[in-house]
């Protein structure tokens, strides 16, 4: 299993009227943490599209549990819990300063050949890099 962080200050455009984030924000932030996790990991979303993969996101599933506001420090906690194959799922902590858990969030991806575009196995040195995690 691979685990990662990422910090995120809740910007004022950010937010709704009320003073909350906005719920479609919440997307955005899975991706900046599943974006930040790959470069802990060792390799960028755009060194896997220079090696001519592309990972689109098929499905993106939220829990709401209480407010984000703005310039709160939220913290994501981004994890891998099964090797990726073809597929790749994301899972997402999202913890307030005071460490509550205020959103829940899953993304699944699919690995597909730019050239093709049909769906493909990762690349090589991304399986490498993440197989310590899963052995």
């Amino acid at each position: 299993m691979y685990v990662s962080e990422t910090y995120i200050r809740v910007r004022y455009g950010e937010t709704d009227q009320m003073g909350y984030v906005y719920y479609g924000n919440y997307a955005m932030y899975y991706e900046v943490a599943r974006v930040e996790s790959l470069r802990k990991l060792g390799l960028t979303y755009k060194e896997l599209e220079d090696m001519g993969v592309m990972m689109p996101v098929l499905e993106n599933h939220s829990r709401y549990l209480a407010a984000a506001r703005y310039d709160d420090n939220l913290k994501i906690i981004t994890t891998i819990r099964e090797k990726p194959g073809v597929r790749i799922r994301f899972e997402y902590d999202i913890f307030n300063e005071a460490e509550k858990l205020i959103n829940q969030g899953e993304t699944l991806l699919v690995f597909v050949d730019k050239a093709t575009g049909k769906p493909c196995r990762p690349p090589q040195v991304f399986s490498e890099l993440l197989t310590p995690y899963f052995t």
